[in-house]
């Protein structure tokens, strides 16, 4: 297949986890013989076309204007993602399938769907409604309305969760059998050869501290603020334990002012953000994992904890939910209750037995249900079934269009008819 992917985040680009995703299913697919291209906004001196392993990268600007909000940029982005798709298919041809990633390329989508008559297979990754614990504005309105708008334009639709698919039909009233529940994957040789690295960690905390690790974006879904409230307790039932937070979000002043107001000032530690082989050496280098999410359609965070052999502590919420069996492959937590996410991460401080039985059976799970390989099967036959309905649709478009022309065929033909009978008469009267 020609499958064209339409994203506002791709590497070296990452604002949240739709960048990795679409860069792995993208080399995944690559790999299973599908060519592959990538049309995304261009962010500092990222070339405007590259060949990524394979992959077409086509990245686009956005107008020298300065837009007046988000949601002009965002308008901005779809112009020039549109210009740049027809310059690309007058050049090479058609697609076979328009893979869109959230409502911030619903435009592009609708557009080129209508002119090419190429069908949409949406992932939907997070939902407006979601994140905000409903609808408080008119932009988020806006956005809301977006995404219904490219779900109902779309072919088929992709979650990662069953939470997702209820979440999906609870606010946009999409048919049953239109969700396709497709779980995001991780790198299966993200840590190969990536060992603990001392050096690397003494410069968070000192050999003789557990390192409490979260990773992920500062904002409010994320529940940092209950994992720094529950770090009281877990320091007073294990004093060598320090949290580390890495990552950057519009909370972090915030959460560092928690912190300190709190008196634990020197026991958490902000990172900042890290990439690349930093990433990797801090997971080696933490003890335990945590994700107290508030809304989390997903977690790919956690399937890269779980692959570096920690164990983890995650919020009974969303796909965290789904993809965690506390006190199996995991621990699980009261959803923005720091008493229980303390409890959690001092059970696996004492009980050394339970921290190696949990991350054994994580890896498994890990390396048996989130491989890119067999994502990428879903994801083909998702595009499957969503050429087989355009096709369908296209023959019954045309059917429709034969029966309508005989219609009028015999409409005209029923209507000289009456009309010569009807001079016929005006003759024989005369």
């Amino acid at each position: 297949m020609k499958i064209l992917m339409l994203t506002w985040e791709y590497p070296p680009r990452v604002v949240g986890g739709i960048s990795r995703v679409v860069y792995d299913i993208s080399r995944t697919l690559l790999k299973d013989g599908h060519d592959v291209t990538v049309v995304t906004y261009r962010e500092g001196n990222a070339p405007y076309f590259e060949i990524d392993k394979g992959v077409k990268v086509y990245r686009v600007d956005t107008y020298m204007i300065n837009p007046n909000n988000f949601i002009d940029w965002v308008m901005q982005l779809n112009f020039n993602m549109i210009a740049k798709v027809n310059e690309i298919i007058s050049e090479q041809g058609y697609f076979d399938v328009i893979h869109a990633h959230d409502w911030l390329v619903a435009y592009t989508a609708k557009t080129l769907k209508n002119s090419y008559n190429i069908p949409i297979v949406a992932t939907i990754h997070a939902t407006e409604a979601g994140r905000n614990s409903g609808i408080h504005d008119e932009q988020q309105r806006y956005i809301n309305d977006t995404e219904w708008m490219l779900t109902y334009e779309s072919a088929e639709v992709i979650v990662n969760s069953n939470y997702m698919k209820n979440e999906l039909q609870r606010l946009f009233g999409l048919p049953y059998e239109k969700i396709n529940v497709i779980p995001n994957g991780v790198n299966l040789s993200l840590f190969n050869g990536v060992e603990r690295d001392y050096n690397f960690r003494r410069k968070y905390a000192m050999d003789n501290e557990k390192i409490i690790l979260f990773m992920g974006r500062l904002v409010y879904e994320k529940g940092v603020q209950h994992l720094i409230s529950a770090m009281p307790k877990i320091l007073e039932g294990y004093r060598d334990s320090k949290l580390i937070i890495c990552g950057k979000g519009e909370m972090q002043e915030e959460l560092q002012r928690q912190a300190e107001a709190m008196g634990i000032g020197n026991k958490v530690y902000f990172a900042g953000y890290m990439n690349g082989k930093d990433v990797q050496k801090m997971y080696k280098a933490a003890d335990i994992a945590v994700f107290p999410s508030t809304y989390e359609p997903f977690g790919i965070v956690a399937l890269e904890a779980m692959l570096s052999e920690n164990p983890v502590v995650v919020s009974d919420i969303g796909g965290l939910d789904e993809i965690v069996e506390h006190r199996v492959n995991g621990m699980k937590a009261y959803c923005g209750n720091p008493n229980s996410i303390a409890d959690s991460i001092l059970e696996l401080l004492y009980d050394y037995k339970l921290c190696a039985d949990i991350t054994k059976k994580a890896k498994n799970k890990v390396r048996n249900e989130y491989n890119w390989s067999k994502i990428a099967q879903d994801t083909h036959f998702t595009y499957q079934k969503a050429i087989c309905q355009s096709v369908a649709e296209k023959q019954k478009r045309e059917l429709e269009q034969e029966r309508a022309k005989k219609t009028r065929k015999v409409k005209n033909t029923e209507n000289e008819i009456t009309n010569l009978l009807s001079f016929k008469k005006r003759q024989a009267y005369a």
